[in-house]
């Protein structure tokens, strides 16, 4: 089995999916975007993995990878990038499976609707036979364009669940005897993560914390300004094997965005075993949180929503936040590398 993926930003969570594709005896080959990323993340050499850099690579480039690979799946992160349609649309022309994986959700704006329209007259079919989604709100945005039900697949994303998991046990006996009175983010220090919010809502009860912590990890141009608040301890980007000390010392994941069409961090720090406080509008919260069970969800935008979220969680015990972290756990399961890795073999298989 060959697999070309054609993509943008390689993150810690792609190269699970990748790497259990590898140990499954497939051979990859990577085309991916490394300008003006997000993170800093450098992916590790993984045995059958080849690497391309996208700004080393022209559309001719590509052409004549693709016809050397001769792949049996071929992978098109998105339809941003001109060049990847372009191959994409040659491949498809000579009847091989070319899969479009995306994480937005429909919300029926005016460009989705028109998009829904020109994909009725076949658009995307021209480019791609199957669709590989992240979650149901996904799905439905897949269907909307125009790919029949049994042409599209889930499990997109998937965390480093062995990575995570093994925190998860790793600590819990210490967690069992003091369990860590600290909110934790995880995530870029930009505006779009509802930090506006969360400092907001964290202000509002800072005669109530008692003894909570709430911990800022990550990169970004909101950086300096957060640096200088008073009341959150603010620490810059790390890579995975870093993270995971920092999750042992926390007892709640916080994620503010006011958009998140998914976010692998959720799954991640569900299968860390944090309880969860989210948004109404991350992707990842109709897989991964239990409202009342392993975590809350709270209004997007709304800091005294955010505020009276964070008060239930002090106010629990620590055996109720035992008992969530239990729970956040279990629901990790949901999805695996292997569920992933799963479903985007599973469309070389036919209808």
């Amino acid at each position: 089995m060959k697999i070309l993926y054609l993509y943008a930003e390689v993150m810690g969570y792609t190269m699970a999916t990748m790497e259990e594709l590898s140990a499954s005896g497939a051979e990859l080959h990577i085309v991916h975007w490394d300008r003006r990323k997000l993170t800093p993340y450098a992916a590790p050499a993984t045995a059958n993995v080849t690497m391309y850099s996208r700004s080393e690579i022209d559309t001719g480039g590509m052409m004549a990878l693709a016809e050397r690979v001769a792949p049996d799946i071929t992978v098109v992160s998105g339809w941003q990038d001109r060049d990847y349609l372009a191959v994409a649309r040659k491949l498809r022309d000579q009847g091989r499976v070319v899969v479009i994986g995306f994480d937005d959700q429909w919300f029926g704006t005016p460009r989705q609707r028109v998009a829904g329209v020109l994909c009725r007259f076949g658009y995307l079919s021209r480019y791609f036979t199957h669709a590989w989604v992240s979650g149901p709100f996904q799905y439905e945005y897949a269907v909307r364009l125009g790919f029949t039900k049994n042409r599209v697949v889930y499990d997109l994303y998937s965390a480093d669940l062995c990575r995570f998991h093994a925190s998860y046990l790793e600590s819990a006996a210490e967690k069992r005897a003091r369990y860590p009175h600290r909110f934790l983010f995880v995530g870029r220090f930009n505006p779009v993560k509802g930090l506006d919010t969360l400092l907001a809502a964290w202000k509002a009860i800072e005669c109530e914390r008692k003894d909570w912590e709430l911990h800022l990890i990550g990169n970004g141009d909101l950086r300096d300004q957060l640096a200088s608040v008073e009341g959150i301890v603010v620490k810059d980007f790390m890579q995975p094997d870093e993270l995971i000390r920092e999750v042992r010392d926390a007892g709640c994941f916080v994620l503010a965005s006011i958009n998140e069409p998914w976010g692998v961090v959720v799954h991640e720090f569900a299968a860390a075993g944090l309880p969860l406080v989210l948004s109404d509008v991350i992707g990842a919260a109709a897989t991964f949180l239990i409202p009342g069970y392993n975590g809350f969800a709270f209004k997007v935008g709304d800091a005294g929503s955010l505020a009276a979220t964070l008060r239930k969680v002090i106010a629990a015990s620590d055996e109720q936040l035992l008992e969530m972290s239990e729970a956040s756990h279990q629901l990790s399961k949901r999805i695996t590398p292997q569920t992933s890795a799963a479903n985007l073999l599973a469309t070389a298989q036919g209808d």
